[in-house]
């Protein structure tokens, strides 16, 4: 089903999911053809232990968001200040976001059908850069809410809901990341993204 992005002053152009997926086909076809690929391919312990590392960097993310959540609610690290906390779980999270994002581009070089052409992927995908918007937004704000800690004011329910949300997004963000693998739960969907 052809979607229409229309400019009221100007000749209307029209975009169908078939040339998307043509474009993402041909990447497809070009990147499991390059020399590195090819040597990924080649290896068939290379897509395991970079997946094991992903997996063990999952758990860094998970962690540290969790520790940040349980301290904004006030069942983890009492004897701390969110802003301690962020401090200390901070690099946790950036450093295995880093070694996510660098596995992930392992991953996609070596398999990119199965992993380009996966709805879930790129679902995960989105979520990954709205869980790491929404983390660095709860960092951000730690030291204002902090504040108003120690002055005996509760921690405003907003904090505390953007925190649920980040740590629900994470574990959501896990089980897409496990559905790559089973793509054909998304029926028809799918299916529109692979031609």
């Amino acid at each position: 089903m052809p979607w229409r992005l229309a400019d009221h002053k100007g000749p209307r152009r029209i975009y169908t999911s078939r040339r998307i997926s043509d474009v993402v086909y041909r990447f497809v076809d070009w990147l499991s053809q390059t020399p590195l690929s090819l040597a990924i391919q080649t290896h068939e312990w290379v897509i395991p232990a970079v997946q094991s590392i992903h997996i063990v960097a999952i758990g860094g993310v998970m962690g540290s968001v969790l520790m940040m959540a349980l301290q904004i609610w006030g069942l983890a690290g009492r004897d701390q200040t969110l802003v301690q906390m962020v401090d200390r779980f901070a690099p946790w999270f950036k450093g295995s976001l880093l070694v996510l994002l660098l596995t992930g581009v392992v991953m996609i070089i070596g398999e990119p059908a199965r992993e380009l052409l996966a709805l879930s992927f790129w679902l995960k995908t989105i979520l990954v850069a709205c869980g790491f918007v929404l983390v660095v937004s709860i960092q951000r704000s730690a030291p204002e809410h902090d504040g108003q800690a120690q002055r005996g004011i509760e921690r405003a329910a907003g904090m505390k809901s953007r925190a649920l949300i980040a740590l629900l997004l994470w574990v959501v963000v896990i089980m897409l990341g496990r559905l790559i693998a089973y793509d054909y739960v998304w029926g028809s969907w799918s299916q529109a993204l692979k031609g």
